[in-house]
């Protein structure tokens, strides 16, 4: 394909990170074993080059950028952004600068669209090529792309309608955080299965939008932002909190909000985000979309949707409302996230330290409570319902869970009695007597398997059960509710199994039994379903980098090898490729006296350490030895 021995010379003279930034940008979708087959430069050129690779890229490119790659696949010449400008004044009734135009013309060689000359820009004869057919695609033509105006002006949101909107941007604000809390507790509590094919396991996900109080496909929205944020990750259990997540928990409502819309913001790209910033003061929705189209005319459903996702994440989070930016989605947009807290706060109900305790063991707290008082009362109740007033309910499993925790009679009195603005009503000072009391009728601990004898009940068993009511043991052993921990009986008082001992312990909380876990030494021992997401300690690999890395090795070791950029390898390879393109080179040969000849020539072949060309001038074929050439450029891409 034309070119590819100026592009390939010119990846090789690229820092690998800005190739593989290049190559990252241009999402080429490449394969493994595809990468694999990249052997040098001059293949890597080549998928460069090719047609599917160059419209892809070019759909990529809004107008702007797209008129100056216009303007010089139409002339085919070096040209700086100043020549540009002037081809463009009789066709555009837009102003432009050459600052502009060399910032787009700047864009577009980054991606390896167009290959720099000093101050200007050649377009490469594939990119040329494809623009030039664009419109029997009923893609727009040069005079098209020129052209044709975006339309009408902005207009502002009313100050009426601003008021509105923040309004309901706040109560959004409030929801997601609220839906994001929730998901990170219950997957602390316990973590949701992946499938296999992607996507988690329905009747986890099920639980999830119970617990978060959403539908089905809110769950994967928010799911998705949590992991950007790394609250959640996936681990070989499960998507699970992470210690980042469960740092999170404990800010205000205001920070929780801003550390969401940080990570949308962050994952915004460089187009979307300037393009959303300049509407940060007016209604997106329709207009939002006809400027999309007219800004990325060969965009298509892939500019829509990338769109699409970013605006909805911006309505999941109050950043908008009603397809408007909210006041503090402009600050937000503006770059200015600590203000857009400070002006978010007081639109968020406030948060409160006390609650009102019911004779029915429900807790009512009016407002959203602290977090730090949040996190101790889901310990101590179950949360019934949750919004601007949070409703939970305290019950005799929620009194053990409490004292499995670590918590006592006298610390959850204590407690409670602090943030109550009713006292401790009798029925629940009668429940926390006597959960303390029955608390630990059961123990449970870990065994170490040793009974060797396969006869022995004990064999294989991992955690035992005591108890010194043998009643209660019996009701325990005939339970059909955990059939699944398989607990068998070895004594009046004792029953084993051969689950582990966590898995023994919760399983019998949720059925609601008075058990508590212990120690070697019988002492009892606090236990939290609290399950983190440790960090990673390992680094994946990059296919995309490892090839730029293989490739800038191979490269430097043939310099290595030959002492400077003549190596037989890579003049063969240039002239290999000039002869598939059939594009003449400039090659300098030295001659027996010592003296270097430069010929124009057009390869055929090489083989045998010798090249085959014709001779452009005299037009007679040549057959050098590679060993003679000193150096090999092509000519100026000029037609």
């Amino acid at each position: 394909m034309g070119n590819t021995l100026t592009l390939a010379r010119h990846l090789r003279g690229m820092p690998e990170q800005d190739l593989v930034n290049a190559l990252v940008a241009r999402e080429l979708g490449l394969s493994l074993t595809a990468i694999a087959g990249i052997r040098d430069y001059f293949d890597l050129a080549d998928v460069l080059l090719e047609h599917g690779a160059v419209q892809k890229a070019l759909t990529r490119l809004d107008r702007h950028t797209l008129t100056a790659l216009a303007v010089l696949a139409r002339d085919k010449r070096p040209m700086t952004p100043q020549e540009v400008v002037q081809e463009l004044a009789p066709l555009s009734s837009r102003p432009t600068h050459a600052g502009a135009i060399g910032e787009s013309l700047d864009a577009a060689a980054s991606l390896l669209l167009v290959h720099p000359q000093g101050e200007a820009f050649t377009c490469y004869d594939a990119v040329c090529d494809q623009l030039r057919g664009w419109p029997t695609f009923g893609l727009p033509s040069l005079e098209e792309l020129a052209g044709t105006d975006a339309g009408g002006a902005l207009e502002r949101v009313p100050d009426v309608d601003r008021r509105f909107i923040d309004k309901l941007a706040a109560e959004r604000a409030f929801a997601a955080t609220g839906a994001v809390t929730e998901l990170l507790l219950e997957l602390e509590r316990q973590p949701a299965r992946e499938l296999a094919k992607g996507g988690i396991a329905l009747p986890d996900a099920k639980r999830l939008a119970a617990a978060m109080r959403v539908d089905l496909e809110t769950v994967t929205d928010y799911l998705a932002l949590a992991e950007r944020g790394a609250f959640v990750r996936r681990d070989s259990t499960g998507w699970m909190t992470t210690e980042t997540g469960n740092g999170w928990l404990g800010h205000p409502t205001s920070t929780r909000w801003r550390l969401l819309t940080d990570v949308w913001f962050a994952r915004l790209p460089g187009d979307i985000r300037t393009l959303l910033a300049e509407r940060a003061h007016s209604p997106w929705g329709d207009g939002l979309r006809s400027y999309i189209d007219w800004l990325y005319p060969a965009g298509g459903e892939w500019m829509d949707e990338r769109v699409t996702s970013y605006t909805r994440g911006a309505e999941l989070l109050g950043i908008t409302a009603a397809q408007a930016p909210s006041s503090p989605g402009a600050l937000l947009l503006a770059g200015r996230p600590d203000e857009a807290e400070e002006f978010l706060r007081p639109l968020l109900p406030r948060e409160v330290s006390t609650v009102y305790l019911q004779h029915d063991l429900s807790v009512v707290a009016p407002g959203p409570l602290e977090p730090a008082i949040d996190e101790r009362m889901r310990v101590v109740a179950d949360v019934e319902n949750r919004g601007l007033a949070t409703t939970y309910r305290i019950s005799a499993a929620t009194v053990n869970r409490a004292l499995t925790a670590g918590e006592t009679a006298e610390s959850l009195r204590e407690f409670l009695g602090e943030i109550s603005s009713t006292g401790i009503p009798q029925p629940l000072d009668y429940l926390i007597t006597e959960g303390a009391a029955r608390y630990g009728l059961l123990r449970v601990g870990t065994l170490d398997g040793a009974a060797l004898d396969p006869d022995d009940p004990s064999y294989g068993a991992r955690s035992y059960v005591r108890s010194d009511d043998a009643h209660l043991l019996q009701t325990v052993a005939v339970d059909q509710s955990l059939a699944s921990i398989a607990l068998t009986r070895v004594g009046e008082h004792r029953l084993v199994s051969r689950f582990d001992h966590d898995i023994v312990f919760w399983s019998l909380s949720d059925a609601r039994y008075p058990v508590a876990a212990e120690d070697e030494h019988g002492a009892v021992l606090a236990l939290r379903r609290h399950r983190i997401a440790r960090e990673h300690r390992h680094h994946l690999s990059d296919p995309l980098v490892e090839m730029v890395t293989r490739l800038a090795s191979d490269a430097a070791e043939e310099l290595a090898a030959d002492g400077d950029d003549t190596s037989q390898a890579w003049l063969a390879r240039q002239v290999e490729s000039a002869a598939r393109a059939k594009e003449t080179l400039v090659v300098s040969v030295r001659m027996p006296g010592g003296d270097v000849v430069d010929y124009e020539l057009e390869p055929t072949s090489v083989s045998g350490g010798r090249m085959r060309a014709r001779d452009k001038k005299s037009d007679i074929e040549r057959t050098l030895p590679l060993s003679s050439v000193t150096a090999v450029r092509t000519l100026p891409l000029v037609e």
